[in-house]
């Protein structure tokens, strides 16, 4: 006996994807709240991840830009102390 593939609507789909990434529960509890395989909804909230990767990042503020420049600068002094 063959056993039938289950189908999921885009809705079902977006609403467990959206209470992994909103929420602070893990892909298990939520898979298991659905009653789906957690291994399924793993795939479902790395497929959301990679299609909306650009709307999630956001433009650095002045202060954090700063950050980062500094950073980068102690990070290749640090390398050239290294190299010396």
């Amino acid at each position: 006996m063959t056993r039938r593939r289950r189908q999921f609507s885009p809705e079902f789909k977006e609403e467990a994807v959206r209470m992994v990434l909103e929420g602070e529960r893990t892909v298990a509890s939520v898979a298991r709240e659905f009653g789906i395989n957690a291994s399924t909804l793993g795939s479902w909230v790395n497929r959301h991840r990679i299609t909306h990767a650009q709307d999630e990042q956001q433009p650095l503020s002045g202060p954090d830009r700063a950050r980062i420049r500094e950073l980068e600068r102690e990070n290749a002094e640090l390398r050239e102390r290294l190299i010396v």
